[in-house]
């Protein structure tokens, strides 16, 4: 069995792209079995010898043997990982089309089509309504990640199947020789830019949270999650800028690769995280968190499985205060148990489905 991942790169700066790399190849092994062979496709080369970005599309169309129908068509089933939160129009033009195009070559190709467990919307334009139920129908299944997500696909006339993100399909991981208390994910994208909110606003949140925890008798440590980069979107200069402004010496954690950020959230005692997927790393591995929220792709996923501690980091007066009462009353180790068992049988589901949709013969 041969299985293609769309949008997906394990050797990405960000560790939230890993982790949907690496969580969606663990649900196509689980799915599929052991012997199951997995492959990358992002918009650039990646993992792959070629990108599916605009100029490999204008060699691709018109052809029958172009080089996006001959890569798709070397595969029994493509699944794609929509990039996370990448379905959808807020990005732009470009990435849907881009998208849509790779949707509609594997249909040329005639090779099945899912839509893995993504977030889906909005779809605001006529014309990303136009090209997101194009692909919906392409699809052989199409698996949302939330309640909301699911919402916005039924409303492009297809049936989606619920299921949650897939880092809950990662295998559980040990924990670092160093413990820690507070591990806190300092985003790059909020520290440089206004894009989700005001940076200098969040950027004294950071600081004066910091220093609140550490006034009330605990130790907080600063972890990027998106490692160094030649981007803006780089969280290795905001722990570091974080580090130098508050008062005293403070830990900074730039993870080696991905199984090392989850053996450091596992040794924590609480994680606050601007990157949803620092969160869900700490959460998957058994460790309470406390999301920054600065899109609406947090609430509705975690609040499915059960985790309704979600802050608005544009309400970043309140930043501060909220967190440290939230820290201050804990959190019960059962609450995150209970969470990962949900999580865990929805992608049971999930892979069930996929086995059942592709047929006996495609399993190993």
């Amino acid at each position: 069995m041969k299985v293609l991942i769309l949008w997906a790169d394990s050797r990405s700066a960000n560790l939230g792209v890993r982790v949907l790399a690496e969580g969606m190849r663990a649900l196509a092994m689980q799915a599929f079995g052991p012997g199951t062979e997995v492959d990358f496709q992002d918009y650039g080369p990646g993992d792959s010898a070629i990108g599916f970005g605009g100029r490999t599309i204008l060699k691709d169309v018109g052809r029958k043997n172009g080089p996006i129908v001959s890569k798709v068509a070397e595969y029994d089933v493509i699944l794609d990982s929509g990039a996370g939160d990448s379905f959808a129009d807020i990005y732009g033009a470009k990435r849907l089309i881009t998208m849509n195009y790779a949707h509609r070559a594997t249909h040329r190709a005639r090779v099945p089509l899912v839509l893995g467990p993504q977030t889906i919307g909005p779809f605001t334009r006529a014309w990303s309504r136009v090209l997101a139920r194009s692909s919906v129908h392409i699809a052989k299944a199409v698996f949302a990640r939330d309640s909301t997500s699911r919402e916005f696909a039924a409303a492009l006339g297809c049936r989606p199947l619920s299921s949650t993100d897939v880092v809950f399909a990662l295998p559980q991981t040990s924990v670092a020789e160093d413990t820690r208390d507070v591990v806190m994910n300092v985003s790059g994208l909020l520290w440089n830019s206004d894009r989700h909110g005001d940076s200098t606003r969040y950027r004294s949140a950071v600081t004066t949270t910091i220093d609140r925890i550490r006034a009330s008798g605990r130790d907080v440590a600063l972890m990027a999650h998106v490692i160094d980069n030649p981007t803006a979107d780089n969280d290795v200069p905001a722990i570091q800028d974080a580090a130098r402004l508050v008062a005293g010496d403070i830990e900074t954690i730039v993870p080696r690769d991905l199984d090392h950020a989850r053996e450091v959230v596992a040794g924590a005692s609480v994680v606050i995280g601007a990157r949803m997927h620092a969160c869900l790393n700490a959460l998957s591995t058994g460790t309470p968190a406390i999301p920054w929220a600065y899109s609406r792709k947090f609430a509705p996923l975690l609040s499915d499985i059960g985790w309704d501690t979600s802050l608005d980091v544009r309400e970043t007066d309140a930043l501060p205060g909220t967190t440290l009462r939230l820290l201050e009353d804990g959190f019960r180790s059962d609450e995150v148990s209970a969470l990962n068992a949900r999580a865990r049988a929805r992608l049971d589901e999930a892979a069930a489905t996929l086995r059942s949709l592709l047929g006996a013969d495609h399993a190993e």
